[in-house]
This record gives structure tokens, sequence and C-alpha cells, in this order.
């Protein structure tokens, strides 16, 4: 069966296209709307639904408060904020929304949305890579290969990568970022900023202060190293390191 949604906003030309790139979507079942924060929980009083697609700047009840609302529901629907505003995307994750889109939303990035929501109902686990990746990395003509699994994060560096390993050493590497993000994703590796990719194994700790989000990465300490992590990767951060908690990989 496929999913049931519900979308608020208070705008209806918001809504009305919110809808209409929902109902192209072939893993949407049904679509209903609504206009305002109130108007959802009556709507899910007699008809509950699989994900609610929230505004957050709604009049008198927020899309922040709906959620905290539905999150003491016994059967929680999966949200995902749809809004103009940045500030909230650490409320919204703190809530445990499964995604925070921005407007005006590309059919696209709405697709996106789904299918985040569609892995949230069936969470796959994070397979561990049992073969490590042995890379090769040159100074002052010297070569020495430096195991995947002791690289803590890259940094990218124009056209190079600067690999930061556990045992506190920095080596340059020939290949973009984005690069190594495809190939190391098997891996656990996880863009956290345009410039940055972690390893979610060596992730110490993820911190949430003044509204900003951060990760500890051990790299060779402690002291551990801090590194700010952009919004827009926030999500996918945590539901990493979480699968990676859960399935005992490393």
């Amino acid at each position: 069966m496929g999913l049931r949604v519900l979308v608020a906003d208070d705008e209806q030309p918001v809504l009305d296209e919110l809808v209409y790139l929902l109902g192209r979507d072939e893993r949407v079942s049904q679509v209903r709307a609504v206009g305002s924060g109130a108007d959802v929980l009556r709507a899910l009083e007699s008809d509950p639904v699989d994900a609610v697609f929230l505004d957050i700047a709604m009049p008198a009840l927020s899309g922040l408060e709906v959620a905290r609302v539905l999150a003491r529901f016994r059967t929680q629907p999966k949200v995902v904020f749809v809004t103009a505003h940045e500030d909230h995307a650490v409320d919204a994750w703190d809530l445990d929304a499964v995604d925070y889109v921005l407007k005006p939303v590309a059919e696209e990035r709405l697709r996106e949305s789904v299918r985040r929501v569609v892995g949230a109902r069936s969470p796959q686990p994070v397979t561990p890579v049992s073969d490590d990746e042995v890379v090769a990395v040159e100074l002052a003509g010297v070569t020495r290969f430096v195991p995947r699994s002791s690289v803590a994060y890259a940094e990218a560096q124009g056209d190079y990568v600067r690999l930061h390993t556990t045992e506190g050493e920095s080596h340059l590497l020939r290949t973009p970022l984005m690069t190594l993000e495809h190939d190391w994703a098997p891996a656990g590796f996880v863009r956290i900023h345009r410039s940055l990719l972690v390893s979610s194994a060596r992730v110490h700790e993820v911190r949430t202060v003044s509204g900003r989000c951060s990760v500890l990465v051990d790299a060779g300490g402690p002291p551990y190293v801090e590194l700010q992590v952009a919004r827009r990767h926030t999500r996918d951060l945590r539901d990493l390191v979480q699968q990676r908690a859960r399935t005992g990989g490393g």
C-alpha cells in the first residue's frame, strides 16, 4: 500500500503545489490537505496517515507545536517540515523529523523526502564493510599506504582532500571530496559540510549548542576535534550514527 499523506500550509498556492507534486509520486496513494495546525490534529482524529508535511510558520499553532503533539501519539506519523526559513532546522531534528525542506520546493527534492519517509518506515541497517580499502598517499617522493579505517575525517582543499587519521596524522590525496563521498559512503562516511566528510565510526559525540550542531571526532585525541555540521547535513549524520550504533558497525 502506498503512503497516506497529510499536508498542512496556511498559504493556499503553496498547499496546492505540494498536493499536486506529492500526488505525482507513485509511492503516495493518498494526499489530504489542511490549512492550519489545529486542522492537522482534527484530521488525524478520524483518519491516521503515514506522514505529515508541515509548514512551520502557521498562525495559532505552529508546525513545531503540532510535531510536539504528534510525538505523543501511540502510532506517530513521520514528520517532514516544509518551510521558507532555515532557523528551526535544529529544533526539527530534535523532534525527530524525517526531513527539513526549504521553499520553494522542487519536485525532485520532494521525492527525496518521500524516499526518506519510506526508509524511516522500514529502516535498513548499515552493513559493515569488511574489506578495508588502502589509500596510497605521497609525500616528498615517498609513498605511504593509509587504511581507510584509520581516517577520522577528510577535508576538501581545492582539487585535493586532506585525510586526518586516528593517529593524529594528515595526508594530502589528489581526489575531489565528492568522489570520496560517493566511494566511501558504504563504509559509513557522511558529508557534514560542503568541505568535510566524517567517518561515523569515529564520531565521539554530537552536540547542539545555541542552535548550532557540531561533532567531536576521534582524530588522535582526546582532546577530540570539534567540527561544525551544516544544517542541511544534520539529519543524515544523526541517522547514520544511530544506525551504526544499533548494528555495532565500526
